[in-house]
């Protein structure tokens, strides 16, 4: 009976430690200006994720950076810019280290995500704007588009 657990494979484990805001910038250009209010957004959001692993066993850094900028459909003119690098801590067990990297990319973002929805529609409202409720974010495509990227720029070298 030993033997058959012993050749099971362990599950991995996650457990969220914290989150919090590690820097944040809200520019509110159109009050700066005295524009009126009175304009259809064209909200672009980009998406930037980062890893790393902490000095604690087990323990593991994953952020997403955003960086959204509002501007009015007509005439271009910028409505708000909002820079957010929004961190979890985690505390991950038995993944294996060629899937550490992907894990912390893909999963531990799509836990946090939530949470920095609220935040970012808090701040927009506060802001004087309409809540910017964020679509949902495919994480495994960011992943695997960065992935191919990185191919693309550093393709390998074929052996002389």
């Amino acid at each position: 009976m030993a033997e058959n657990e012993a050749t099971q494979p362990v599950a991995p484990q996650m457990r969220v430690l914290g989150q919090y805001i590690r820097d944040m910038s809200f520019e509110n250009i159109m009050a700066q200006k005295g524009a009126s209010a009175d304009v259809q957004p064209d909200v672009q959001v980009q998406v930037n994720l980062d890893a790393k692993k902490r000095t604690t066993d087990n323990q593991y850094e994953s952020a997403i950076k955003l960086n959204v900028t509002s501007k009015a459909k007509e005439g271009d003119t910028t409505l708000f810019v909002l820079e957010i690098d929004y961190v979890g801590i985690f505390h991950i067990e038995n993944v294996p280290d060629d899937q550490i990297h992907p894990f912390l990319l893909i999963e531990c973002p799509r836990m946090i995500f939530p949470f920095l929805r609220r935040v970012v529609s808090d701040i927009t409202r506060d802001g004087g704007f309409p809540p910017l409720n964020l679509e949902n974010i495919d994480f495994l495509s960011l992943y695997r588009n960065e992935i191919a990227r990185r191919q693309a720029e550093n393709p390998p070298k074929a052996d002389a």
